[in-house]
């Protein structure tokens, strides 16, 4: 009997996130990758020797997390981390638990830090190359969020930064490459973390920066070949958006012909959608088309149905059988391609090692059932959504696809709160043409992330003219974003708001009052179901 292969490294120099269960550790991959360095994240519980060897890591980076190390059974490193050999930052949680491992102290009871505040190098640690670029001004502002606090460092630590409420805001071990921050570097409230993380990267760790979208496409076209085989055939759905036009150009040059576009009409679309769609990847792409008006299948499996989730299913289950349907038209495709992101592949799994709550079905198609005919490719689930974008211009998609905000599987089915009908949908659409058509008029629709108009399941009086009317109220939606992981509304003018209500009213029969959602995400999400 021989020993089984080693596994094959990755084929970029990686940096390994391990996640405490912070809200916020998608941005240290976001702020590292941006610095052209490859980074995965992993919860702490799936961090095995045996992963470590799949990985071999460059650096270790330990995230955030709600969790207090004072507590019984709170979340631990893998002990393995620390003799890797390799560079390792620990970030608030991170930084106290590689203290309380190595033999240092952490604890509870005094003045926490919950918001700005600002540090200053050690006099010995101001020149250290973690902090090239740094400090010019004596000092930086920092995001802190931590109760707990390190008090006591373990052997071989010094004090490298100091805040008034932390006097261990930054500690390392120069010898062995160890260094921990207090406070949070990924986010923005941090105006120049992203240069700490990148020159831990960097300076400290010694990574080349090798992470870019021209050697990711090579990747991934060599990979989809292999996946696929000489003669496999593939589906994908095409809904306009970025991420399944980015996925179909990309397997479409990595094995030709041998993909079939398909995009389902449901019903469920915004004004004018299918002809534009269709028509511009006619327009760009050689790539073999079906248009497949299915309308009254989807419209007729919602009937009845208000559950946001049960909508989602339904819809993926539905869009299953119509792929596998026209698979066979396609000369009997075995696979479906969709564009899963990176953040819906980190949010599938729990950090505690429990099940993990649902926020909603991620898959692009709207939840795909357990059990179906053909099998996944999903090129682009090593990517968050800006990289997608910048895979696009590598492949040389016009700019008018990669700028589309972002429109959900599911599309008008969630944005219908309640029981979806064709009265309804047809409502919603004019609202919400008017909207985009506002937000065109005055210049803004690339500022914004997405927008939207969602129709709400209630009536209310108003007053036409002389008459009474009793119809819907709408929401408008428009949010700003890097990611789509966190969103803030986009700070529309009273003065526009006015003039869009008054057009949606006038314009829009069924609709006599409009509001404004002004919810950031979290605590809400930018979708309404």
């Amino acid at each position: 009997m021989t020993d089984a292969p080693a596994p094959a490294a990755r084929p970029h120099e990686t940096m390994l996130i391990v996640d405490f269960g912070s809200q916020v550790t998608q941005l240290i991959a976001r702020r590292l990758r941006e610095a052209h360095v490859y980074a995965e994240i992993h919860p702490f519980h799936r961090v095995t020797p045996a992963l470590l060897e799949e990985i071999r890591p460059k650096g270790v980076i330990l995230s955030g997390g709600p969790a207090s190390v004072l507590e019984e059974g709170s979340p631990r490193a893998a002990p393995e981390i620390f003799t890797l050999g390799v560079p390792v930052l620990g970030i608030c949680y991170g930084q106290q638990v590689m203290t309380v491992q190595l033999g240092g102290a952490v604890e509870g009871g005094h003045a926490g830090e919950f918001g700005r505040a600002f540090v200053s190098p050690t006099g010995e640690h101001a020149n250290d190359p973690l902090f090239e670029g740094l400090f010019e001004d004596g000092r930086e502002e920092v995001w802190m969020s931590h109760g707990d606090r390190v008090t006591a460092l373990p052997p071989g630590f010094e004090v490298y930064g100091t805040s008034p409420g932390a006097p261990f805001a930054i500690i390392g071990d120069p010898a062995r490459r160890f260094y921990g921050v207090q406070f949070h570097p990924e986010v923005h409230h941090t105006p120049r973390g992203a240069r700490l993380l990148a020159n831990f990267a960097r300076n400290i760790a010694g990574f080349s920066g090798d992470w870019t979208m021209k050697a990711y496409k090579d990747e991934a076209i060599a990979r989809i070949r292999a996946e696929v085989g000489p003669e496999g055939r593939v589906i994908c759905g095409l809904s306009g958006g970025v991420d399944s036009s980015v996925a179909a150009v990309l397997i479409h040059e990595a094995i030709g012909d041998r993909l079939t576009c398909v995009f389902v009409d449901t019903g469920l679309m915004r004004a004018g959608e299918a002809e534009e769609v269709v028509g511009m990847f006619r327009d760009h792409y050689n790539i073999p088309l079906i248009h497949a008006d299915e309308s009254d299948l989807f419209l007729g499996a919602l009937e009845g149905i208000s559950d946001p989730e049960e909508k989602r299913k339904t819809i993926g289950r539905l869009f299953v059988e119509v792929f596998e349907k026209h698979a066979k038209e396609a000369g009997g495709a075995e696979f479906l391609a969709q564009g899963t992101l990176y953040p819906d592949v980190i949010e599938s799994v729990s950090v505690t090692g429990g099940p993990s709550v649902t926020i909603k079905s991620h898959h692009n198609v709207g939840g795909l059932p357990e059990k179906m005919g053909m099998k996944l490719v999903e090129p682009l689930r090593e990517l968050f959504k800006d990289e997608v974008r910048a895979l696009g211009r590598e492949l040389g998609l016009p700019e008018r696809f990669i700028g589309r905000h972002p429109f959900p599987g599911p599309g008008l089915a969630i944005r219908c709160p309640g029981e979806v009908t064709r009265e309804k949908l047809e409502i919603l659409r004019r609202a919400d043409a008017v909207f985009i058509d506002q937000i065109r008029r005055h210049g803004l629709y690339d500022e914004i992330w997405q927008a939207f108009a969602v129709l709400l399941p209630v009536r209310t009086v108003g007053v036409m003219g002389d008459g009474r009317t009793y119809d819907y109220a709408c929401a408008l939606r428009a949010v700003t974003s890097v990611d789509g992981m966190t969103a803030d509304y986009y700070p529309f003018s009273h003065e526009f708001l006015g003039e869009t209500a008054t057009r949606i009213v006038g314009e829009v029969p069924g609709i006599n009052r409009v509001t404004y959602d002004i919810t950031s995400k979290p605590p809400g999400t930018i979708e309404w179901e």
